[in-house]
């Protein structure tokens, strides 16, 4: 369905869609597993209900992760917890002091005005010793339950980064960068506040609101069933209430996630943005979006406000009711002044875990709905998970070799199929062919991006995936069209693969890349910053600071995907000659459709839709006048001022 364009539809379709509970199906559609067609028909209703049970299933399973996540911390959990119930007991000792001076010394008959004034002396210092030692375990309770969100915060964040890092790339292209990194920052840091919404506070102001019932009767029952009276419901209703907010914020988090991965690619591509003059599109996009979250948000909030306000006017109730009761109640003399006095004290110290709970509940929402989304992630499996046995990858390769490989994105549709070929280690192949011929597929299953949907890739005689995949990707180093640098220094973008790489080594890579003469002039030279992606540096200089990176990587397998594709004929001829020295030893596949880069290829494929319709030399190639020549000569005639003899 389209997006309403104005904030003020999607905000009315927002609401729409909330009183139905449609965001409730939303959530159950997006959490289940994709399943065949039923030929009898649709069973709406049962469909649906067992939607929400497997979706109250996938929480629980959450939950319980979660647990699990607490365990190592167990500890500092019970640390916390004992301070609190410290704190808890010193503030139910407060209102027997007020009790005792007023019941016991202030109306007390008889006693002398010396007296009096020791006793008050004495419980005020007593007093005043309870009051501090009740801030002070506070204050220790609080800086020991933020040390132990922030020591669950890391793990679950670092947990989280690591998954991420080793999902399906199919996975992530869904999730785009927005989704990432909402999940990294903002979703981890409400999780992490589980462990007090859900466990801490509640807990605590259980057992506060217990020992404050038992005081209270214990002083004068008949109170306690005044200030009681109205609790239970007022809970209920809490309940039933805070638990419609959930699915909004749901739905705020799903927004901002889409806000910011639009964000990431409007800035990432922030020339073309320039070029088609869409910045004033673009920031109405954004302030559309943005304004559509404001709005559910104060939607969230007007409902929260009605909670809030009921609950301080059920607390101003039960203050009136006190007195009022408790008035009739020492007239009749069934209360002394002082059990009224505590028992306003007390009402505050019964309401306020009461309030805590109902306020836990309600906050609770949001931590769930995002704990759904961080666990969620976790549960997802690894991209290619090592197989049980899994040895490490030899360090030489003498082959590597395609048995009738076939791969498809889509069920149905292959992108190579019966791919078979025989690589001798230290070789090149060059492949050539049309866009989409499936050409860049082939090196990335040479990767291990992904995996044959059928058939297998033999290293040294073994299946590829019979090893650690660290361990094989230690063997690769590629260097693709699309060069990606990241935001640091010159050395560090060439040493990316080589951390320990002295700086010798760098300018000697660097050097055979034909890139020491352009860093040499940069203001810092080789710790010169290049921005995101290299946005500092020329097309033609990025390519060569990526060649560098290979070279130092020392690869066994080399993947060079258009790798001179940037670059101006003087430098690619200058490159091409200091990759003889490359490429001597080690196995390299070729992508290029400047054909004077494969020339000198031990073996050239040239792919048709996923399949390899010729092979051979180029001589043999060109000899044979098939598809591949009628390919450079239809290059020699677009480029005739270049035309080189040696391509016959």
């Amino acid at each position: 369905m389209t997006q309403p364009r104005s904030s003020r539809a999607r905000y009315r379709k927002f609401v729409e869609d909330y009183r139905h509970q449609r965001l409730d199906d939303e959530t159950e559609k997006t959490n289940e597993t994709p399943s065949a067609p039923n030929p009898a028909g649709p069973a709406p209703k049962a469909g649906k209900a067992a939607g929400f049970a497997g979706l109250r299933g996938k929480r629980r399973d959450y939950a319980r992760d979660y647990l699990r996540w607490l365990k190592p911390h167990r500890g500092a959990i019970a640390l916390v917890f004992l301070f609190a119930l410290l704190v808890a007991g010193l503030e139910m000792i407060e209102p027997l002091f007020l009790r005792f001076i007023v019941d016991r010394v202030l109306l007390a008959e008889g006693l002398e005005a010396t007296r009096r004034l020791l006793l008050v002396n004495l419980a005020g210092a007593a007093f005043l010793t309870v009051i501090v030692c009740s801030n002070l375990v506070g204050a220790l309770k609080d800086y020991r339950q933020r040390l132990l969100n922030v020591h669950v915060m890391l793990a679950l964040r670092r947990a989280l980064y690591d998954r991420f890092l080793h999902l399906p790339l199919a996975k992530l292209w869904d999730m785009k960068t927005g989704g990432i990194l909402s999940r990294l920052t903002g979703d981890v840091d409400t999780t992490t506040g589980l462990l007090q919404m859900a466990i801490v506070s509640p807990a605590i102001s259980v057992i506060r609101l217990v020992i404050a019932v038992g005081v209270l009767f214990a002083l004068n029952w008949r109170l306690a069933l005044a200030a009681m009276a109205i609790i239970p419901g007022a809970m209920a209703m809490s309940f039933v209430f805070a638990r419609r907010v959930r699915p909004i914020y749901r739905s705020v988090r799903k927004d901002v996630e889409q806000i910011d991965g639009r964000v990431g690619e409007t800035f990432s591509g922030i020339r073309v943005v320039r070029a088609f003059r869409r910045e004033l599109l673009e920031l109405r996009d954004f302030m559309t979006g943005r304004h559509t979250v404001l709005r559910k948000e104060l939607f969230a909030h007007r409902r929260e406000l009605v909670l809030w306000t009921s609950w301080g006017l059920l607390v101003s109730g039960v203050n009136v009711a006190i007195v009022w009761y408790g008035g009739n109640l020492n007239i009749l003399g069934h209360a002394t002044v002082g059990d009224i006095m505590a028992f306003q004290w007390y009402s505050f110290l019964l309401l306020n875990p009461v309030w805590n709970i109902v306020n836990s509940f309600s906050e609770l929402q949001r931590s769930l709905a995002a704990m759904e989304r961080v666990f969620e992630i976790l549960a997802l499996p690894a991209d290619k998970p090592d197989r049980a046995g899994a040895v490490d990858a030899p360090r030489v390769v003498r082959e590597l070799r395609f048995e009738t490989v076939s791969f498809e994105y889509r069920a149905g549709r292959p992108v190579v199929r019966d791919f078979e070929v025989a690589v001798p280690g230290g070789s090149v192949v060059a492949l050539v062919g049309r866009s989409g011929a499936g050409k860049t597929t082939v090196t990335d299953l040479v990767a291990r991006f992904h995996d044959p949907s059928v058939g297998r890739i033999l290293l040294n005689g073994s299946d590829i995936r019979e090893f650690r995949l660290r361990t094989y990707r230690d063997l690769l180093a590629i260097v693709q069209q699309d060069v990606f640098l990241f935001d640091g220094s010159v050395r560090d973008n060439i040493a990316y693969g080589r951390r320990n790489a002295s700086d010798p080594e760098v300018e000697d890579a660097a050097r055979r890349a034909n890139a020491h003469e352009f860093i040499d002039k940069l203001p810092e030279r080789y710790g010169t910053t290049i921005g995101e992606r290299g946005v500092k540096l020329s097309g033609g200089q990025q390519q060569r600071l990526a060649i560098a990176r290979a070279i130092l990587a020392r690869p066994q397998i080399l993947i060079l995907d258009e790798a001179t594709s940037n670059l101006d004929t003087e430098s690619e001829q200058l490159i091409q000659a200091s990759m003889a020295e490359l490429l001597a030893g080690r196995t390299t596949f070729v992508i290029a459709h400047r054909l004077s880069t494969i020339r000198r290829a031990d073996l050239i494929l040239l792919m048709e839709d996923g399949r390899v319709s010729e092979r051979g030399t180029h001589a043999a190639l060109m000899a044979a006048r098939g598809k591949y020549h009628e390919m450079v000569i239809r290059q020699m005639e677009s480029h005739r001022p270049d035309v080189d003899e040696s391509w016959r």
